[in-house]
């Protein structure tokens, strides 16, 4: 197949892309909570140690560990009139909302029962999500084989599931207003795991109806069953491991900088709520971008460059605010102008970030397609409970960091912005700055490595 447009055996109709891509709304929603609140939540409102909750979240993501590739290779041996994935659509739906629901509404009690709490159900929320996303990513290859079709149909995939974090992350910030220090109750935090539990059902059930009638098929011909030697061979197959070695710093990097964000917005920034909200609204304009900006720089440069650049580009451009902030070089500003200072290195670095992410995904359905080349084997949700559990893993390690920085430079529970010490907040920017251009940089590297594989599986995913 050529690197031109898709023919049309091979095009996906934009309005199956669209529902495709709805179901990542619940793992936006769930990918925010996580990285954005969870923290803060117990930290600044139940009261419990950081560095006690970035372990827990942590040792989660540990136990979380066997359930991925089960779910991927049960996934691959899924055998019904609904196909393959749609039955895994269909049965973690309401799972995923009751697991999320009751993860925000941890019990009173010493702090090690409200500890194991949130052990057991960070443990099952991402359990759920994985029954999920593991056999809907999967399904990508699957519907269409054009190099750049894939790319358009997981970038609807990566715009909606960024459009649920950051709906989710705009009403924390201004209708649950969680940011604020009086509103930072059990009871607002219960409200916004309603609001998520009831968006993340729909979003999950209306992805599957909306691509069932196409794709919910079984496979033609009898379906190949996978040894464990087998397996083990597909998670040794060379261009995935380069992908998973990039996506560890990628994801790591983006782990950090989620977990910190509210600290970074309120206690470096001094945003305020009114603030907090136009900085949630304005990350659309990233996530649109990237859609766009991955599409062109694939077609450009071929999708292994086209990785390394953009990640070079997210990496300088979003360091940028706050290498001047510590040199002392921005003046005193109102929380309003402050964010017109830093709203176009983070829309620049966000949209580069996303195309970063968008074409790590193709290139995943691209290894799938090489391998299948070689081997004559089918194993999409392997490689891809691979690579999830790779990202949700490293997320969390990322996290796990943020919890041990804000415990290393002595950042007290329940801060207030207004009297917090001034050398504590700046060492949390420039300790948060160093560890994300050292990952950054290190992303690049990694997709460089991929640039001489990369004529390679290109040449595979473009066969006929």
């Amino acid at each position: 197949m050529s690197g031109g447009a898709a023919t049309d055996a091979h095009h996906v109709p934009t309005p199956t892309k669209i529902a495709y891509g709805f179901g990542a709304v619940a793992y936006g929603i769930k990918d925010n909570g996580f990285s954005v609140f969870l923290l803060t939540f117990y930290n600044q409102v139940v009261g419990l140690p950081a560095a006690w909750v970035g372990l827990m979240l942590l040792i989660a993501l540990l136990l979380d560990a066997f359930i991925d590739p089960a779910v991927g290779h049960l996934s691959d041996r899924t055998r019904s009139r609904w196909g393959r994935r749609h039955p895994w659509l269909y049965v973690s739906a309401i799972p995923i909302a009751l697991t999320w629901l009751f993860l925000w509404m941890p019990p009173e009690g010493e702090q090690w029962v409200q500890l194991g709490y949130l052990l057991l159900f960070a443990t099952l929320v991402r359990m759920s999500v994985s029954l999920n996303e593991v056999p809907s990513i999967a399904l990508a290859p699957e519907m269409t084989p054009d190099y750049h079709e894939r790319t358009a149909v997981l970038g609807w995939r990566y715009l909606f599931g960024w459009t649920g974090g950051l709906i989710i992350l705009a009403a924390g910030y201004g209708i649950f207003r969680l940011n604020e220090a009086g509103n930072m109750t059990l009871a607002n935090y219960a409200n916004y795991a309603v609001a998520g539990a009831i968006t993340m059902l729909v979003a999950v059930l209306v992805s599957a109806i909306g691509t069932h009638r196409r794709y919910a098929r079984p496979l033609p011909g009898e379906p190949h069953q996978p040894t464990l030697g087998e397996m083990a061979q597909c998670l040794r197959f060379r261009p995935f491991l380069l992908l998973l070695l990039a996506g560890f710093f990628a994801f790591a990097n983006q782990g950090v900088t989620f977990a910190l964000t509210n600290y970074l917005l309120g206690y470096v920034w001094k945003l305020g709520t009114t603030e907090q909200v136009l900085y949630a609204f304005s990350l659309f304009g990233g996530v649109a971008l990237a859609l766009v900006v991955s599409r062109w720089a694939g077609r450009r440069y071929g999708k292994p460059r086209a990785a390394v650049r953009l990640a070079v580009v997210t990496t300088l451009v979003g360091m940028t605010p706050y290498l001047l902030y510590s040199l002392g070089w921005i003046p005193v500003l109102t929380p309003m102008q402050t964010l017109g200072f830093i709203l176009p290195f983070i829309t620049v670095s966000t949209a580069a970030s996303i195309a970063v992410m968008i074409t790590a995904a193709s290139m995943m359905a691209d290894v799938t397609t090489a391998s299948f080349a070689i081997t004559g084997r089918q194993q999409e949700g392997v490689f891809y409970a691979g690579y999830f559990f790779m990202q949700k893993c490293v997320t969390g390690v990322g996290i796990f960091l943020s919890g041990q920085i804000l415990g290393a430079i002595g950042f007290p529970e329940r801060a207030d912005p207004q009297t917090i010490a001034p050398q504590i907040v700046s060492d949390l920017a420039l300790t948060y700055m160093a560890i994300s251009l050292t990952l950054g940089l290190l992303t690049a590297w990694a997709f460089s490595l991929s640039v001489r594989e990369g004529a390679a599986f290109e040449t595979s995913a473009a066969a006929p």
